[in-house]
């Protein structure tokens, strides 16, 4: 019995062996053969995305725009599943970034956030884009501007800083954003609605609202009619002081300050806006997956806390509604820099 069952066992031993040894050999190169056809597909062809996603900012750190590009890569990583590095680009009044976002490899791993300057940099002869240039994702954010002069500054009013400017022209200096850009047009048109030349207040070009307060604070411009989110942090720590807001309503981060209409009478208003887009051309799929997320973001908890306790503007617009605002922001700039001079 012995010997028979060592026999046996042996005998079976005998048997299975090679056949256990093929099948390893054919699960192996089966699971080779079908890393290696993935492997093989287009990018395009695996799901996307399947790598980090860079997000271009025209503008400089410490600004609104860097503020709230930076919030949604925070969120867009954690909805998509891939890092979302933000990159600054800046120059040329913007033109830089929004350039690198429109001639970025149209693949779906290049976005941009893209600022009311695309509708008014052509306008001035600095760039060709325009909204049409981008495949858009979602508007996301809109600020009014306001008017802020530093915390020691003898101007207490709008009406007295207006006095000032009328009756000395060329004398004080505004900054905030490149020449021409939103915030410039912001108060040449409140200027011009005051019947004072809009030459009167020499514009001091800055790469964007950060850079443009802290140009402020040192003493090299006067005025930064920037909106009062990005001059928060310098009003808050008494360092400058918001004159008024180019609103119809009060700012609800800092309702004391007066709107135009209540300090001057005026019904001019202007704002910022900020949305995210891609280069023309990128994959449906790509398309529709970044215009899901942004849509979400914008709608979540997260985002809106944020924006809110900064005091940014919430505003969300789907793809097609996007590109219609962005055509009418054109149409209205055109009209407005025709009036104050800024076209060229």
């Amino acid at each position: 019995m012995t010997k028979t069952a060592a026999k046996t066992t042996h005998s079976v031993g005998t048997r299975a062996g090679p056949n256990s040894l093929f099948r390893r050999h054919w699960l192996a190169a089966g699971a080779a053969a079908m890393l290696s056809l993935f492997a093989a597909l287009p990018v395009a062809a695996q799901s996307y995305p399947n790598r980090p996603i860079t997000l271009i900012v025209p503008w400089g750190a410490g600004g609104g725009t860097d503020a709230t590009a930076r919030i949604i890569a925070s969120l867009l990583e954690k909805d998509v599943g891939q890092p979302v590095n933000v990159v600054n680009r800046t120059g040329g009044n913007g033109v830089v970034g929004h350039s690198a976002i429109a001639t970025a490899a149209p693949d779906g791993y290049t976005i941009g956030i893209a600022t009311v300057e695309i509708g008014m940099m052509h306008w001035q002869g600095l760039t060709e884009l325009t909204g049409t240039s981008y495949t858009p994702i979602g508007l996301v954010n809109a600020d009014p501007a306001g008017v802020q002069v530093r915390a020691d500054s003898p101007y207490k009013t709008v009406n007295d800083l207006l006095a000032a400017i009328k009756a000395n022209p060329g004398k004080l200096k505004a900054t905030g954003t490149g020449q021409g850009g939103i915030w410039h047009l912001a108060i040449a048109g409140l200027l011009k609605d005051q019947k004072i030349d809009p030459a009167a207040l020499p514009w001091v070009p800055s790469n964007g609202a950060g850079p443009g307060l802290q140009d402020l604070i040192a003493g090299g411009a006067e005025v930064a009619p920037v909106s009062l989110p990005e001059a928060r942090s310098l009003i808050d720590a008494g360092k400058v002081r918001s004159l008024a807001i180019m609103d119809a309503r009060p700012s609800a981060l800092y309702p004391s300050v007066p709107t135009v209409k209540s300090a001057l009478g005026s019904d001019w208003t202007m704002a910022a806006w900020r949305g995210i887009v891609a280069p023309k051309g990128i994959p449906a799929d790509a398309r529709d997956k970044l215009s899901a997320a942004i849509k979400k973001i914008v709608a979540s908890k997260d985002y809106t806390d944020f924006m809110g306790k900064q005091g940014y503007g919430v505003i969300y617009a789907a793809p097609d509604d996007f590109v219609k605002f962005m055509a009418k922001s054109d149409a209205e700039f055109g009209t407005t820099m025709k009036a104050v001079g800024l076209v060229k």
